[in-house]
């Protein structure tokens, strides 16, 4: 397996190096940078590829949980703080993990492990997709039923207040997924997350501009931490 690239954004040294120890004992992570505050983690993010992020919240220019807003594009994230108040906020904003300093290694090592798990689910689920010759599809969770929903049939999925709908050009389908699951299941380069409440089928998109994109007759906008990342992947 290829190790996870990690990077750990932290204003104290003592954290930072016990979290470095950490990651060196570890053998699926490999440290790519440590960043002192969370502008030069933005610098990081955009430069290389990252699968980890481990995260202060009070850090200096920008906290973490700004920070973590910022993304156009969030790898996992795990906290690391010595406030618990904010940890209702951090697990809203989907991180894996909330640990609290100092660090044991039994409870670093716990919450990486949540990661290498659903790493390896995901690994799972594109060795089927790459390796099924048929029509790629998923049977997805729908009520009591698990219905067969044929990826290149999805124009769009959207979140609402407390489902997310599968839209196809026949049905909409109302299933108990978090979007930001479904987003990691689907194959990337089919799929743009251009909103925190939609995720669209690229080959669906009819128009699109700075600010919206129309979809199956639908005009859906473009949020604003997703407009630069959706520009370059369209006009690419």
């Amino acid at each position: 397996m290829t190790p996870l690239r990690c990077i750990i954004v932290e204003d104290e040294p003592l954290a930072a190096e016990i979290l470095t120890e950490y990651i060196q004992m570890t053998p699926f992570l490999q440290l790519v940078d440590v960043c002192p505050d969370a502008i030069k983690a933005l610098e990081v993010v955009r430069e290389k590829a990252v699968d980890v992020i481990f995260l202060d919240i009070n850090l200096p220019k920008l906290t973490g949980l700004e920070f973590i807003k910022s993304l156009p594009h969030q790898p996992k994230v795990i906290i690391t703080s010595a406030y618990h108040e904010f940890a209702v906020e951090g697990f809203d904003l989907q991180v894996v993990d909330y640990l609290l300093k100092p660090i044991e290694f039994n409870r670093f090592t716990k919450a990486v492990n949540k990661i290498l798990h659903a790493h390896r689910v995901e690994e799972v689920a594109v060795h089927y997709r790459k390796s099924i010759s048929q029509r790629p599809f998923y049977f997805f969770a729908v009520q009591k039923r698990s219905v067969k929903i044929y990826l290149d049939e999805i124009l769009f999925i959207e979140s609402l207040k407390d489902a997310v709908t599968i839209h196809t050009p026949e049905h909409s389908y109302a299933t108990h997924y978090h979007l930001n699951e479904l987003e990691e299941l689907l194959p990337r380069e089919h799929f743009l997350r251009i909103h925190r409440s939609f995720l669209v089928a690229i080959d669906k998109i009819d128009s699109f501009s700075a600010a919206e994109v129309e979809v199956g007759g639908r005009t859906l906008p473009i949020g604003r931490k997703y407009k630069e990342y959706v520009a370059g992947r369209l006009e690419a």
